[in-house]
This record gives structure tokens, C-alpha cells and sequence, in this order.
């Protein structure tokens, strides 16, 4: 059974978050979601047990458990859903629709401007 865990301490690490786990039977896998960007935990977690009655049972007492000053949120973690993609991220038209011009030019200082004019 897949398990999510919210509330995740910042400060713990996987072999910690096993350890917590094992205490009800066999974990095959624990793994702390980390921001790609800047490497740090997001505090959520994903924890893997094989047998459901232990999956169960760890859900049942580790919820609203405090784990390293943190109150966890334990519960079955579920499917992950499709989001559609909106044509949002950068770029695009005008929200109004209508036609804008492009920018003015820049501001040169130096004298060959004025000769040419």
C-alpha cells in the first residue's frame, strides 16, 4: 500500500521516516519529496508497505503523531490525477485581444545620431 505522510519535519531524512514505518512491519520503500529547485524537503512524503494490514495499522497510529516536534498527517495516498494543461507559462497574446505596438527605441547618446538627421 502506497502511504502519504504530510507534515513532514524539514529536518528528517528517509532512513528516519523508514525507521518511524518499520515499527509496523516491512517498508519497502520511504522517500521524502524534495524541491528540484532548490534541493529541500517539501515536507510530504511517500512510504510503501507491501502487506495492507500493517499499512493500516501504521496509518491508524501515526496520524496526528508527533514526529520530531511535527504532528504528521498520515493517510492512503491516492491516485494521482491528470491536471490539464492550460496554454498558461510564458508568452502568448494580448488578454484584451486588441493590437498593441511594438516598444520605442532607445536612447543613444552619442553624436552619430545627429549627423545622420
Amino acid at each position: 500500500m502506497n502511504i502519504y505522510v504530510a507534515n513532514v519535519p524539514f529536518k528528517a531524512n528517509d532512513d528516519e521516516l523508514r525507521e518511524l514505518f518499520e515499527e509496523f512491519g516491512e517498508v519497502s520503500s520511504a522517500r521524502i519529496i524534495m524541491d528540484k529547485f532548490t534541493g529541500k524537503s517539501r515536507g510530504f512524503a511517500f512510504v510503501e508497505m507491501p502487506n495492507d494490514d500493517e499499512a493500516q495499522q501504521a496509518i491508524s497510529q501515526l496520524n496526528d503523531f508527533d514526529f520530531m516536534g511535527k504532528v504528521l498527517v498520515v493517510n492512503e495516498a491516492r491516485p494521482r490525477e491528470e491536471r490539464p494543461r492550460t496554454g498558461g507559462g510564458f508568452g502568448g497574446g494580448n488578454r484584451d485581444g486588441g493590437n498593441r505596438g511594438g516598444g520605442g527605441g532607445g536612447f543613444r547618446r552619442d553624436n552619430d545620431f545627429k549627423k545622420r538627421w
